[in-house]
């Protein structure tokens, strides 16, 4: 869904550290909270400054400057853990603040990851979702995502991973 012409204005750049306590919890508040992942994950959820040592980690702010949504780019390295070679990108950990969904937001921060994948060189996106989040799952195959069953999988008993991917 893109945004509507009067909606605020949206714009991705790098996550600063003053960043990580909001995106911390926005994303322990949407997952956590929405049921889409267990406590246990819930270190990893709040391990922001982790996540930037990993990863590109890139927000959404709105015209006031506010983190509304946040997501961590994989250009390298096992970050990602579905990447199966070095032409291949992931972004993990996706997250829309609940009263800003429907905005574009998460269409806005998955477009940006491309881009900035495709600069890199990259051939392919890859991601993993777990079966509960169909609106993600939506957005990716609006994208141009297709499914790659047989690289699904499970990093805990009881977590069944989904993996997406697009050709870059």
């Amino acid at each position: 869904m893109s945004p509507s012409p009067d909606a605020p204005a949206l714009a991705v750049d790098r996550a600063r550290p003053d960043d990580f306590a909001r995106i911390g919890q926005l994303t322990c508040d949407v997952y956590l909270d929405g049921g889409l992942a267990s406590a246990a994950y819930g270190e990893q959820l709040r391990d922001v400054a982790g996540r930037a040592d990993r990863a590109e980690l890139l927000v959404a702010r709105d015209d006031e400057g506010r983190v509304v949504g946040s997501v961590a780019l994989v250009l390298e390295g096992d970050f990602g853990e579905v990447t199966e070679s070095d032409d291949e990108a992931a972004f993990r950990m996706l997250v829309v603040d609940p009263a800003g969904q429907g905005r574009g937001i998460g269409e806005l921060l998955v477009t940006a990851c491309l881009e900035r994948a495709r600069a890199a060189g990259k051939r392919r996106m890859v991601l993993s979702t777990d079966r509960r989040m169909t609106t993600a799952q939506r957005l990716y195959e609006r994208l141009g995502f297709t499914r790659l069953p047989e690289r699904d999988w499970q990093p805990a008993p009881g977590i069944d991973l989904l993996v997406y991917a697009l050709d870059l």
